[in-house]
């Protein structure tokens, strides 16, 4: 299967090699120092075998959509930030039977698509404003994917992968088909850790009950997930705020059976990690705001729940990331 990965980050870019490192034919679509760099030394990844040197592999990356070409499977790993410049680029990596894979955090643009009739057609502002995104990339081309791993970019072209490697996969609204089963073989041929879902819309809200708190807490804070949880007053605001998240699933169908309390458990368990927010905020790029908190927050006006600590916790990071210039002005 012909594949491209849009964004080489820190998760494009682990995908990516080990895509090719399985055996994939595999490019990228990259830019400025990330090209730069994987252009003269490959795509470098440091992981537990080789945590100091690292392994480089060869692949084929390019600025241009055109040079590229037509592929089999998209895979759409940029910051959420930067989905809207995707519409005027994707489009030459698209042929008639392209497939998209998802794989993002956040609310993605075809989220509501599959939870029945009555949600079909919903567009978010924080996700697709203009609705440029479902024009460029329909839906019906999509296949979700929910990435569970902890990895960085401590230098352009180099990504250092702490733990997980678990991605799960889906189409909305739950079909089993083969473009689905395709996808999940080559993963698989990645050594990913791969489940493909019946449900993956509740596997996107399942990560981001968890990362609407946990990452805004972060970058406000400069803390660790474990430093936030062991402050009794932040683990109960987070609480109350996830109360607030999973009265807007149930009404969406998307119900979480566990508490917040039992899910803090879990997180405080991965220890001093350090989350994407907090990370960008360190390197000085804008913030995944909208995507996983102002979605969040619009999402409980469309079903008519009050978000009190959702709203105030967007509200604080909104006001924290203009004045450091993360977020755009008002």
């Amino acid at each position: 299967m012909k594949t491209c990965i849009v964004g080489l980050g820190a998760i494009g870019g682990f995908l990516a090699h080990r895509l090719v490192e399985g055996g994939q034919t595999v490019s990228a679509l990259a830019r400025g120092a990330t090209l730069a760099a994987v252009r003269r030394n490959g795509l470098v990844l440091r992981d537990a075998a080789d945590p100091e040197r690292g392994r480089a592999v060869s692949i084929a990356a390019s600025d241009s959509p055109v040079e590229l070409g037509p592929q089999d499977l998209v895979v759409l790993a940029v910051k959420t930030t930067a989905l809207p410049s995707i519409p005027a680029s994707i489009g030459p990596l698209l042929g008639p039977g392209t497939v998209v894979l998802s794989a993002m955090n956040g609310v993605p643009w075809w989220f509501f698509e599959g939870l029945g009739e009555r949600w079909r057609g919903t567009r978010l502002e924080a996700t697709d404003a203009d609705g440029a995104l479902a024009h460029a990339i329909p839906p019906a081309r999509v296949v979700g994917c929910v990435v569970h791993m902890s990895a960085s970019m401590p230098e352009p072209g180099v990504v250092r992968h702490a733990f997980g490697d678990r991605f799960i996969v889906g189409e909305p609204g739950g079909a089993s088909t083969p473009r689905l089963a395709a996808i999940a073989d080559v993963l698989r041929g990645g050594r990913l850790q791969v489940e493909v879902s019946p449900r993956i819309e509740l596997d996107v809200w399942l990560k981001l009950w968890g990362n609407m708190t946990m990452n805004p807490v972060s970058a406000i804070t400069g803390s660790t997930m474990d430093r936030i949880l062991d402050d009794p007053l932040l683990r109960r605001f987070v609480s109350d705020a996830m109360v607030e998240a999973r009265a807007i699933g149930d009404a969406l169908g998307l119900p979480i059976t566990m508490t917040p309390e039992e899910r803090h458990v879990i997180t405080r368990k991965l220890g001093a990690v350090r989350t994407s927010m907090l990370q960008d905020v360190e390197a000085g790029r804008p913030i995944e705001l909208d995507a996983l908190v102002g979605s969040v927050s619009e999402m409980g006006r469309l079903v008519g729940v009050d978000t009190p600590n959702i709203d105030a916790l967007l509200g604080l990071t909104r006001l924290f990331g203009r004045v450091r210039g993360l977020v755009p002005p008002a």
